[in-house]
Parts: structure tokens; C-alpha cells; sequence
């Protein structure tokens, strides 16, 4: 008997007659077979041997006898019939059939002898695993805890200035005794829910703030399961949506808290002109009035509260709207609802258009300087300084009149070179009926009293 298994595949040459594979123990030589079905003068059969070390299947018929002595297939022959094929050039390609065992029990030797992690349905924690990789990790196992993130469902309201918490809790369903190595990860989440910001990350009592949150965040664990994040000094870019994640080994959870700043939000058009303004300018000149480019829930929000504009601004996502409360022909049509109307995305550099800003409340005061004679515009900016302040921006306004309740009706330089004045109470000789800013745009001339900002 040869020292290795072998494999011998048959193949027959005689006329109406299939192919047969026999599988045995056989030697490397080859020979020559009856064909089992015809007999031996059905024609000769030539046998090509590969190796294997197992014993694999003693016969395997690869199509139906189809000698005329057989009316029938024999039972040597379950497979159903196959066109005769012609003889092939060089060894017989293995049956993929034949792989199937084999690769089975390759893979039955390879689980027994190795080592590996029990199945389990339920988590494991690296963090108790000695990182060897040799099969005598810890493994430590929860049982079916559902672990449960809370945040408030109405907003948190804050101002520019001040120190806000953003409430944050988790628990287990049911609770689990022990100390757990729990890691909290809070972010802001962009207008167009893209790239969240990183706001702070904290295991156990180890916290590390980031970007412009650096020093003013940190996470307050007053209690067993709480995971509060405390902001300090409140800019304006801080209003938005917060997400408070939770992470217990493989699980976590979150939920999402918004944060809004008491503010408004307006229009606002450069010297230059109506739609001058691409998207990055359009950002810088909200910043240089003491705002924020607006968000959609901040002009929403706005025209909720009464803001018609009939001329298309920038927000913060990079969309072109406008919000409507009267309908008209010029802006949008009459038949269109009452509503915010949209261009959606714009190119941020190409496309031109004002800007909507978001100013919140102040942290200083405002006042108005006359001169008998009025002031020119460099003047009007000398004569705050004199008065230790600075010339007021247009953001500085509008939160002086929404907030304050400021009400002049006598018109003042403002930073950006315009000239407007506050009315809180509309009254003849001063503009509209409606409360409002008034603004006679950039005059090049003329004089003026001014107002002017002063920081507490």
C-alpha cells in the first residue's frame, strides 16, 4: 500500500458514455478500468490520480451511464445525465464538490486546536483584558443591562456672558451594583449635521476640554449617574445642539440637549450695497457688528416673532432664505403662504447675497452723545472714546432695543459708517408704526449724534 493516500479520477473514451470520478486508495500509477455500467467493451478508461492525505469518498459519478444495454440508471449512477464532454487536455481539474469536506474539516481542526473566547450574547470589556493575545484574557461579562441616556426635551436658555449647564443623566435597566469605568463624551453638533465639534471628553474624574471650550467647560457629577456639562462665560457661537454620550465598555447611548441664547436676529447689507456679500464675507461682517451668522431655528424662531424681510440673506449652513409674514407679488408671489422662503445651498464663493446675524443680549450699556452741531463719523468715534467707550456696532443696537427696551428717535453713527435709531414705541415723527430700527443707510456725508458701547 503507497505511504499516502491518493485520489483517482476515471474518465471515460468510449462512445455515449459520461465521466465517472472513483476516489479510493490507490497508488500514483495509473491504470486502465471497466466502465462499471457497460462492461468492458464499452471502451477504455483512463484514471489520473491527485494526492490527499485523508480518505475521501469511495465512488463519486460525475453524470449518468448512458450505454444502450441501460434503460435505466443503475444505481451506481443517482446523478442526473450529463452531455459527454471530450476528452481534456492534461490533469483533470478537482471537482469543487470535493473541496467541501475537506475544507470543513480543516476548519473543525483548526477551532479545536486553537484557542478562542467562548460565545456569549452579551458584552466584554478590554479593559480587563491583558492585551497577549495568548487565550487567558479576563473576560468580564454584563448581563443584559440596558444602559439609559436622559436629556431635557425643552431647550436650555442662556445669554451671552453667562455660565449655563446642559443637564445630562444616565442609568441601567436594572441598575448595576459596582464602580463602572464609564467614559463621557460631549460634542456640538453642526447646522448640517456633518462633523460634530469636540466639546470635552471625562473617565472617572479626568476631563479634557477642546477648542474654543478650553477653560470654559467642564462636567459637573453631582450625583451617582450624572454627566452635566457646565459651560462658562456663554459666546454666541455656542447656541446650538449638544450631544451627551455615554460609553460602558461595547455599549453606549445618547441624547441630544439644545442650547439657545436669548438674542435676535437681522438683516444686515454692507456699504457696498444690496447682495454684495459672498458666504465668508458674510460671516466677517456679522462678526465685526458684534454677532453671529444666523442659524435656520434663529431666523424661525425670528420670523415667528414677526420678522418680514423681502431680500434673500446667508445662515450658517450655507443656505439663502428669507422670511416672509405678508405675502406679496416682489417677494415670492401671492399665492405662497406665509413662511420662510429658501434658495437652499449656494455656493459659498461665488454667490452673492446679504446676510442674516444673530446678536444676543449685552453685557454692557449703550448711550446716545449729541453735539449741537452733530458729529461726522470719525468725531462721533473720538467722542465715545472721550466718554471711555467705543462707537456702538449694529449687533450692539438691536440687543439694546430688544432687550433694554432703547428708544431714540433721534438717528446716530453706528460702527459699520450706517445711521439708525431705536424706536420701542412708534409714534409720529418717528418712522413706521411698528416698533423697529430705523436706518437712513450710509450717508457720506452729514452729521450726526452718535451712539456708543460700554462694556460692564
Amino acid at each position: 500500500m503507497p505511504s499516502r493516500y491518493q485520489a483517482g479520477a476515471w474518465r471515460g473514451h468510449g462512445p455515449g458514455q459520461g465521466a465517472w470520478l472513483r476516489l479510493g486508495l490507490e497508488g500514483r500509477r495509473g491504470s486502465r478500468g471497466t466502465h462499471p455500467c457497460s462492461g468492458p467493451r464499452a471502451g477504455g478508461w483512463e484514471r489520473r490520480v491527485f494526492p490527499f492525505k485523508r480518505q475521501a469518498l469511495e465512488l463519486l459519478p460525475l453524470s449518468l451511464c448512458k450505454s444502450p444495454k441501460h434503460t435505466a440508471p443503475p444505481a451506481a449512477c443517482p446523478l442526473p445525465a450529463a452531455a459527454a464532454r471530450p476528452r481534456a487536455q492534461g490533469p483533470a481539474p478537482l471537482p469543487a464538490m470535493l473541496l467541501l469536506p475537506l475544507l470543513l474539516e480543516a476548519t473543525l481542526l483548526q477551532l479545536a486546536s486553537g484557542s478562542y473566547h467562548p460565545f456569549y450574547n452579551g458584552f466584554y470589556y478590554n479593559h480587563v483584558m491583558n492585551d497577549k493575545g495568548n487565550g487567558h484574557e479576563k473576560v468580564a461579562y454584563f448581563n443584559g443591562a440596558k444602559l439609559v441616556v436622559e436629556t431635557p426635551r425643552d431647550p436650555v436658555y442662556s445669554s451671552s456672558g453667562a455660565n449655563v449647564t446642559l443637564p445630562c443623566h444616565y442609568r441601567f435597566e436594572p441598575d448595576q451594583e459596582g464602580k463602572r469605568k464609564i467614559r463621557i463624551k460631549w460634542s456640538k453638533l453642526r447646522d448640517d449635521y456633518t462633523k460634530e465639534q469636540d466639546v470635552l471628553v471625562a473617565i472617572g474624574k479626568t476631563y479634557m476640554a477642546f477648542g474654543d471650550f478650553r477653560g470654559r467647560a467642564h462636567l459637573h457629577q453631582g450625583g451617582r449617574h450624572e454627566a452635566s456639562l457646565v459651560v462658562s462665560d456663554v459666546r454666541l457661537q455656542d447656541d446650538g445642539k449638544y450631544r451627551c454620550e455615554v460609553i460602558d465598555g461595547l455599549e453606549d447611548e445618547s441624547d441630544v440637549v439644545d442650547l439657545r441664547l436669548q438674542g435676535i436676529v437681522f438683516p444686515y447689507q454692507p456699504p457696498r450695497g444690496q447682495y454684495r456679500l459672498n458666504f465668508h464675507e458674510a460671516e466677517r461682517a456679522c462678526q465685526e457688528q458684534g454677532a453671529v451668522i444666523a442659524t435656520f431655528s434663529q431666523l424661525f424662531q425670528a420670523w415667528s416673532e414677526g420678522l418680514d424681510w423681502c431680500n434673500a440673506g446667508w445662515l450658517a449652513d450655507g443656505t439663502v432664505q428669507y422670511p416672509i409674514r405678508l405675502p406679496r407679488k416682489p417677494c415670492g408671489g401671492l399665492h405662497l403662504a406665509p413662511g420662510i422662503r429658501s434658495y437652499g445651498p449656494r455656493h459659498r464663493h461665488l454667490h452673492r447675497f446679504d446676510v442674516f446675524c444673530f446678536s444676543s443680549a449685552l453685557r454692557g450699556e449703550i448711550f446716545y452723545l449729541e453735539r449741537p452741531a452733530g458729529l461726522t463719523l470719525e468725531e462721533a468715534k473720538q467722542a465715545c472714546q472721550d466718554a471711555g467707550a467705543e462707537i456702538a456696532r449694529v449687533g450692539h443696537l438691536y440687543s439694546a432695543w430688544k432687550f433694554l427696551g432703547l428708544d431714540r428717535c433721534d438717528a446716530g453713527w453706528l460702527a459699520d459708517g450706517s445711521v439708525r435709531y431705536p424706536i420701542a414705541k412708534p409714534r409720529a415723527n418717528c418712522g413706521p408704526a411698528e416698533p423697529g430700527v430705523r436706518s437712513f443707510g450710509f450717508p457720506s456725508k452729514g452729521r450726526f449724534g452718535v451712539f456708543c458701547y460700554k462694556e460692564r
